[in-house]
């Protein structure tokens, strides 16, 4: 009698990182030949069970070294509370836990929550990694989510339709500590939504369709410079993750030799306990050096590689690329072309980041940022602020965003000349560099027009800083006009929204005499007068434009003056 392991072949989809271009792991999917074995398993707990064990063998038959991405319904999990025979068969493999990922699939419907719960700390506890699946196309709950605390979304691409939710689950995903990622990409289009909306990870036809061979290449359209604009402080280090090779810390020379001999593209091997925790790192280059000596082989083959290995060089999730060029930095010359470790809170290598990618990708930023620079102030123009802007706000993070600029400039440049005018503008510029901290952003969107981007609490030192200063050009005296808007997480969807926000305080700074600033609040009615004098009487036939602004409320008459948009 045939059984369905007659009729099940199995197909592997690269995960691509979408950073580097780099398979970040290979997800299994079952291929039976005839019926419908899916749909059994959905609802037979042991049958799905043995379709994981089984999945788990056929990657160690292709003989893949690439983290697996391995299917479990989420009925199946909460019933039998784990998966104590898919751990065996990964341990029998000689493969770790942590190199396996459990992707837990919909449907939840009438899964008990407690249940999968306490499955998923269990599989944690085993040393596997979690991932929620089918997110948005399925029926997971959102406090289950969060419940989860999955190392891994997947969204269906569907949801690219919608940009906003992707950004609002990446925010998610921030909170959780887990990475984004689409699935079902099919065209260069969807890429492109996808990264602009923060997914760290895809999968799909557009890179490689599942085969029954692991994918050795796979296709990434190149990104435009707009994908690549990025904060100051850097992009993160998980957007640069690459699978590590693993062995455990008693392996032999001859089994590191074997690994790297047999696998060109693999730069290094780290050796980590029982626990995932790396104890050394092994360089490839250096270890086949010793190992190709006249006696390297009879010497080395068959002792502990620990003794060919270097300390390994680690970084936690949550450090930025500039963190790791640091920690690269401090270590000797001769090591400047070994893996960076990445490791999860509990010390556990996730990956392996390369010193390649990281330079590549901070040089293509910083040469984006140099051609957007205004010549004058060599500031950044509006782009860097606006794209940061948006950062923040899909980052959910609270920000003021502030304009200002000279008062009456065009009569300071007629009265004064242009090159008095000019040095001016200079000299506003380095005062707002000096006085921004790290997390604030400077940009001269031109002529006499800046832009700052800070958190909130820096408001009052960079308000001082340019307001109090005596501001002169050709001998006359000159005073600075400066509005703020306040965005709490929620109050704006985008940059847009935020600078409608911000222009009517811009002419109600305007209107003030002296050095004036202007606070509001988005999405709330009024401003407050930080400085600045209300404005003289005018006489009757004069012809000056009168608007009315609102302060505390109440509404009071002030002159109109045009200020430079965004």
């Amino acid at each position: 009698m045939h059984s369905w392991t007659d009729t099940l072949r199995f197909a592997f989809q690269p995960v691509v990182n979408l950073t580097t271009g780099a398979v970040a792991g290979l997800e299994i999917l079952s291929r039976p030949e005839t019926g419908d074995i899916l749909a059994e398993a959905r609802r037979d707990p042991e049958l799905d069970c043995r379709l994981a064990v089984s999945a788990v063998r056929a990657a160690v038959r292709k003989e893949t070294l690439l983290p697996l991405f391995v299917n479990v319904f989420a009925g199946t999990l909460a019933d039998l509370g784990g998966l104590p025979s898919l751990h065996a068969a990964v341990r029998e493999a000689g493969r770790l836990p942590w190199e396996v990922t459990i992707d837990v699939c919909p449907p939840y419907t009438h899964v008990p929550q407690q249940s999968l719960l306490e499955a998923v700390a269990a599989l944690r506890g085993q040393g596997f990694r979690v991932c929620a699946d089918g997110v948005g196309d399925g029926d997971v709950p959102l406090r289950l989510l969060s419940d989860m605390a999955p190392g891994l979304v997947k969204l269906d691409a569907s949801l690219l339709a919608r940009p906003a939710v992707v950004r609002s689950m990446r925010t998610l995903c921030d909170e959780l500590g887990a990475l984004l990622a689409v699935e079902g990409v099919e065209t260069e289009g969807q890429c492109a939504t996808a990264l602009a909306a923060g997914a760290q990870l895809a999968q799909g036809e557009l890179f490689a369709p599942p085969a029954r061979l692991p994918a050795a290449d796979v296709y990434v359209p190149p990104r435009s410079p707009a994908d690549m604009a990025v904060p100051r402080s850097g992009p993160s280090v998980r957007e640069f993750v690459r699978p590590a090779a693993l062995l455990p810390a008693t392996a032999s020379a001859g089994q590191v030799r074997a690994l790297l001999t047999g696998s060109p593209d693999v730069s290094g091997a780290l050796l980590v306990d029982t626990a995932g925790v790396p104890v050394r790192s092994v360089h490839r280059s250096r270890f086949l050096l010793s190992m190709s000596g006249r006696y390297g082989h009879a010497l080395y083959a068959d002792r502990p590689a620990a003794k060919l290995g270097d300390p390994p060089r680690t970084v936690g999730v949550d450090v930025t690329a500039w963190e790791v060029l640091d920690v690269v930095a401090v270590g000797g010359r001769g090591r400047t072309s070994d893996d960076v470790a990445v490791v999860d809170e509990y010390g556990r290598c996730v990956g392996v980041v390369r010193l390649a990618d990281l330079v590549r990708a901070l040089a293509e930023t910083r040469v984006e940022e140099a051609a957007g620079l205004n010549p004058l102030t060599r500031l950044p123009g509006s782009d860097a602020i606006t794209g940061e802007v948006d950062r923040r706000i899909a980052a959910g993070r609270p920000f003021a965003l502030s304009w200002l600029d000279v008062d009456h400039f065009k009569q300071v440049n007629d009265g004064a000349g242009f090159a008095a005018g000019d040095e001016l503008i200079r000299a506003v510029g380095r005062a707002l560099q000096q006085v921004a901290t790290d997390s604030a952003r400077v940009g001269h969107i031109g002529g006499d027009d800046f832009l700052v981007l800070a958190d909130p609490e820096g408001l009052d030192p960079l308000a001082a800083s340019v307001l109090d200063a005596p501001w002169s050009a050709g001998g006359r005296p000159v005073t600075l006009s400066l509005a703020t808007v306040l965005c709490a997480p929620g109050t704006v969807t985008d940059h847009r929204q935020a600078a409608a926000f911000l222009a009517p305080l811009k002419k109600a700074a305007k209107s003030l005499r002296g050095a004036s600033w202007v606070l509001g609040r988005a999405g709330l009615p009024g401003h407050e007068t930080r400085r600045g004098a209300e404005p003289a009487p005018e006489s009757a036939g004069c012809g000056a434009a009168e608007t009315v602004a609102v302060q505390g409320g109440t509404p009071h008459k002030g002159r109109a003056e045009t200020g430079t948009g965004l």
